[in-house]
């Protein structure tokens, strides 16, 4: 397996929150969006926001990958961008990531109103190869990509 590290953010590890979820079975473009969506914001603002859109109450703003989309009346202004989406199996995963990262950061005594996702990235993860039979003696690939996502939380 590659190596892999968190990203170094100048800042003491005794102060932040890490954690990360491997081979999550998830797109890569709905985790793009839906981590972009929650970057910067306090961890109890980004969780209330997650629960909203995966109970399709508000939309997520597809910034990327987002051809062929409709425009949702129940987006935010403050988004400034009118077509998005409801990534329910994505943000079943990311949601997973900040509990971990928040719980990380409790247990090294941060104060839990106050912390803020400092870094949320996803990467690809691993592709599973798998062939499906067909007639006349054939194949079909089905592969299964997977992704992986890292959340850093800490008080700035």
């Amino acid at each position: 397996m590659a190596s892999w590290n968190y990203p170094q953010l100048e800042i003491d590890n005794s102060k932040l929150g890490k954690a990360v979820v491997r081979e999550a079975p998830v797109s890569i473009k709905d985790l793009y969006n839906v981590c972009k969506a929650i970057r910067g914001m306090k961890v109890k603002d980004a969780k209330a926001f997650l629960e909203r859109v995966q109970n399709k109450e508000e939309a997520l703003p597809f910034w990327r990958y987002s051809h062929g989309s409709s425009h949702r009346d129940n987006i935010s202004k403050k988004w400034k961008i009118k077509n998005g989406r409801y990534p329910v199996k994505a943000i079943k995963y990311v949601l997973k990531a900040l509990n971990n990262a928040e719980s990380n950061a409790i247990a090294k005594g941060l104060d839990a109103d106050s912390i803020k996702i400092l870094h949320i990235a996803a990467h690809k993860g691993i592709t599973l190869k798998r062939y499906m039979p067909r007639a006349f003696g054939r194949a079909t690939a089905k592969n299964r990509r997977t992704s992986n996502i890292e959340v850093i939380v800490g008080e700035k």
